[in-house]
């Protein structure tokens, strides 16, 4: 340990950890939280390992660290969702967890799973911390989604039955939550992070149902294996859909195509990523479905209903015109677009089908794999030369994420690489360049 002395641990480790998919600046009540999850050995470590999926023998060379003490660590780590282990193919890759989705969630779901085993962290506090730094007043939204960003975490999905009829045929397979359960061949239920973190702090309480935050796949196997969450099978889930349906939940996926790791059954009161809309201004917290809103005004019984249920109120009530004898008329309702998630809440609650969802003017960017989410999202948060070149051991790694983190910092540059014309190049050229690498594997993901 002499190694960590005169050392800001948590300082570097803070900065370690916004160089992530997820943003994450620093302030004293990230130290705290940090100082909270992390022994100094851990934060250490975490602070030497590469920023994308390793070996446990890769990380031990990074490191410096004897291969023994390395796998005993990652191994503590896990347990407490600080870094992801993957099983591919008989071998085990670690992957440092961001903030969100990552240690947030994690830590929640833990103290909710294991509340009565030692080593578990101090619920309320973590509650408590968390909440100054992503909601009272902390950097966490602005510098997340601050600029426009439109590639974010999670993205709604239109509940079944929503989509106007002549419209149905155009909901693809990975907008449909049933068929992506369906499909995922392993699934979980975990304790909801949002929803947890809310009843500690002693907020109204939500009546939404805890035990239900679902993973599928490979994020699955690794909640189940560390205690996290409890398998799930494909009908408790379809149930659990169904039943948010019926209590006006947001289904938010993972926000990709294929290999969808997440549905997040998401309530207005309590959900981070609803109250970064609803509460904190930023429209673009979660990405929205292809589809939005849309009244019929005519037949609308101005009952207000939709404005009620909306998750992050684009709905808005229309005053009808005054009656010849004073008396307002029946009235109706708006959709802000700038704010419609298309997830169908609206047209579930309205007992007259008034409200159906039709689709967007244009399609939305939902990145086709994790391996692209994870690329486009930290193109747009400036932190892709880390996740390029993320050994912090290498000195020509070091040189070529100041070169790239230089380059990328050019506002008419990253634009361009996010733009439709060049967009899907340059993902197919670094997808090239993993497979070249022998990490096929994780482009797949």
């Amino acid at each position: 340990m002499g190694h960590l002395a005169g050392k800001d641990l948590y300082r570097e480790l803070g900065s370690k950890i916004d160089t992530l998919v997820c943003r994450a600046p620093w302030n004293e009540t990230l130290r705290e939280i940090l100082k909270s999850l992390y022994t100094e050995e851990e934060a250490d470590l975490l602070i030497r390992m590469p920023s994308f999926a390793s070996t446990a023998s890769a990380i031990s060379r990074s490191a410096g660290l004897p291969e023994s003490k390395t796998r005993t660590l990652l191994e503590a780590m896990a347990v407490k969702g600080l870094v992801v282990d993957l099983l591919m193919k008989g071998e085990s890759y670690y992957v440092p967890s961001p903030m969100v989705i990552g240690f947030f969630e994690f830590t929640m779901m833990r103290a909710g799973a294991a509340a009565s085993e030692s080593g578990t962290p101090d619920v309320k506090k973590m509650a408590r911390l968390f909440h100054e730094y992503m909601e009272d007043g902390g950097p966490f939204y602005s510098a997340n989604f601050g600029k426009g960003e439109r590639v974010g975490a999670m993205r709604a999905l239109p509940h079944e039955g929503t989509v106007a009829p002549d419209h149905a045929m155009e909901v693809l397979d990975y907008e449909k939550a049933a068929a992506i359960a369906e499909s995922s061949g392993k699934a979980a239920f975990g304790v909801c992070a949002c929803r947890h973190k809310a009843r500690h702090l002693g907020e109204e309480p939500c009546t939404a149902p805890l035990g239900v935050c679902t993973s599928f796949g490979y994020a699955a196997d690794y909640l189940v294996r560390r205690g996290l969450a409890r398998s799930a099978s494909t009908g408790e889930v379809l149930d659990s859909l169904a039943r948010s349906k019926e209590l006006g939940l947001v289904l938010n996926a993972d926000n990709v195509q294929k290999g969808v790791t997440f549905i997040c059954h998401c309530c207005k009161c309590c959900c981070l990523a609803l109250k970064g809309i609803s509460t904190h201004g930023y429209p673009n917290a979660v990405v929205t479905s292809s589809f939005i809103a849309s009244v019929d005004a005519a037949a609308c019984a101005g009952c207000g209903a939709c404005v009620k249920a909306c998750p992050v109120d684009a709905m808005r009530p229309v005053p009808g015109p005054t009656e010849p004898s004073g008396k307002p008329g029946r009235g109706s309702v708006e959709v802000d677009e700038g704010l419609c998630l298309g997830c169908g809440v609206c047209a579930v609650k309205c007992a007259k089908a008034c409200v159906r969802l039709v689709p967007r003017k244009a399609r939305v960017l939902h990145p086709e794999t994790t391996f692209r989410k994870v690329i486009l999202s930290a193109l747009e948060r400036g932190t892709l030369q880390h996740q390029l070149f993320g050994d912090p051991a290498s000195v020509s790694q070091a040189f070529l994420r100041a070169a790239l983190g230089a380059f990328l910092g050019l506002g008419p540059v990253q634009k361009a690489l996010m733009s439709d014309a060049l967009r899907s190049s340059f993902l197919k050229a670094l997808e090239s360049a993993a497979r070249e690498r022998g990490d096929g594997w994780a482009v797949d993901l």
